[in-house]
């Protein structure tokens, strides 16, 4: 009964795309803007306990976490901007 009730479930799931759509909804741009917000928010506290910091070693690990925070960013924001483009043009 629980295999058949799995086997269901698996078949009525939605299907896995390959590649992202090419127009993402109202709600996924609300999404990635959450997200930059986040990594902003994250990158801009490490930076601040960063410079706080008293351990030059600790200091620099920090840091680490600010460049990664900002990487992220960096690789979120062309899929905002790619949204936005879009819908100028529509």
């Amino acid at each position: 009964m629980q295999n058949e009730m799995n086997e269901q479930s698996t078949n009525q799931s939605q299907p896995m795309f390959m590649e992202p759509p090419k127009v993402i909804s109202t709600k996924d741009a609300l999404y990635i803007t959450d997200m930059l917000t986040w990594n902003l928010v994250a990158m801009k506290k490490a930076h601040f306990f960063a410079s706080q910091c008293q351990d030059a070693e600790i200091a620099q690990e920090i840091e680490k976490v600010c460049k990664m925070h900002q990487r992220h960013y960096e690789r979120i924001l062309p899929h905002l901007e790619n949204t936005q483009s879009q819908q100028i043009l529509q």
